[in-house]
C-alpha cells in the first residue's frame, strides 16, 4: 500500500451523538501482517487479533490524550461479529486509515471475518465514549481556567499537553504554578461549568486564527497529516477558549458534571495539574 491509500473517514468528527453506523470494510488483515510501523501501536496485539479498516468510522482512534473507543462491528447479512478492544491511526503507509484491533467471533455455518466490500454496521460502548467526552472537555475548561487566571501570573506561561483517561486525568503548562492557586482554579472550572458555555466544533483554516488573534494556535499540517487545503477541527468553548483538537465532547460545559482539581505538582519549570470528572 502506497501514500495514496484510502482515508478513513472520521464521522466522529462530524456529528459525536452517532454510536452506530453503517459503513463498508475496506481491508481486514491478520494482525500479524500488519506494517510494524502500525503494529507497535498496539502493545496488546497478538496473532489471535485482526485489524478491520472502513470506509468510515465512529471509533475514536487513541490521541489527543483521550483513549479509543471500543465496541462491535456486525455483519449485515451473517451473524459474523467483530468486538474492537482498541483503535489507533495508521502509520505510514497507513497514514489516514483507522485501523481497529481486534477478535471475530462467528456463528457455525457462516464466514468466520469480514472481507472487503462487506457491509457492516459499527457500534461503540457508549457510556465509555460519554465518559471520555465529558473528561476532555473538563481538560479544556480546566487548561481555559489556568489560561484566564495565570497567563499573566507565571512567567513563560503556555499550556502544554493533557491526558483525558479515566484516574490520569492532567493538564500540563510551561511555568510553576503554586500550590495557593488551587482554589481560584476550581472556582473558575466551577464557573466555567455552572454558566453551561456552548462547545461548538468548527473548521479553521490558517487565516481564521489569524483574524482570531490567535497565531499561537495554528496547528503544523505535517504532524497532524491534514494536508494542503484542508481546514483544521477546532473546539471552541464560547465565551472560554478555542483549541484546535480531534476528539470528542460533550454540548455544554455543564455536563461535563462536577469536576474536581485534585493536586498541583512542578518539576523542571512544568506545572501539572491533575483532575477528575464525578
Amino acid at each position: 500500500m502506497g501514500s495514496n491509500a484510502p482515508r478513513t473517514f472520521l464521522a466522529y468528527q462530524h456529528d459525536a451523538k452517532l454510536h452506530t453506523i453503517d459503513t463498508a470494510v475496506t481491508a481486514v488483515l491478520p494482525f500479524s501482517a500488519l506494517e510494524e510501523s502500525s503494529r507497535l501501536l498496539f502493545k496488546q496485539g497478538n496473532d489471535e487479533d485482526h485489524i478491520v479498516i472502513t470506509d468510515q468510522t465512529i471509533f475514536h482512534p487513541q490521541g489527543g490524550g483521550q483513549p479509543s473507543d471500543v465496541g462491535t462491528m456486525s455483519h449485515t447479512t451473517t451473524a459474523t461479529k467483530f468486538t474492537v478492544t482498541a483503535v489507533r491511526m495508521g502509520q505510514a503507509p497507513r497514514d489516514g486509515q483507522v485501523l481497529h484491533l481486534g477478535r471475530f467471533e462467528a456463528a457455525a455455518g457462516t464466514d468466520a471475518i469480514f472481507k472487503a466490500g462487506d457491509s457492516i454496521q459499527q457500534a461503540i460502548d457508549a457510556e465509555k465514549r460519554l465518559l471520555y467526552s465529558r473528561l476532555h472537555t473538563a481538560g479544556h475548561v480546566l487548561g481555559s481556567a489556568v489560561r484566564h487566571l495565570l497567563e499573566n501570573e507565571v512567567a513563560d506561561f503556555d499550556e502544554l499537553k493533557a491526558s483525558h483517561f479515566p484516574d490520569l486525568a492532567n493538564c500540563e503548562f510551561r511555568g510553576l504554578i503554586d500550590g495557593k492557586w488551587k482554589e481560584p482554579i476550581q472556582g473558575k472550572v466551577d464557573e466555567f461549568l455552572a454558566a453551561k458555555l456552548p462547545v461548538q466544533v468548527e473548521w479553521w483554516d490558517e487565516e481564521d486564527f489569524r483574524a482570531q488573534g490567535l497565531e499561537r494556535l495554528i496547528p503544523d499540517r505535517e504532524a497532524l497529516g491534514v494536508p494542503a487545503g484542508e481546514k483544521f477541527r477546532v473546539v471552541h468553548i464560547v465565551g472560554a477558549e478555542v483549541y484546535p483538537c480531534g476528539g470528542t465532547h460533550v454540548e455544554t460545559t455543564d455536563l461535563c458534571g462536577p469536576t474536581k482539581v485534585r493536586k498541583i505538582s512542578r518539576s523542571k519549570g512544568i506545572s501539572k495539574i491533575s483532575y477528575a470528572v464525578e
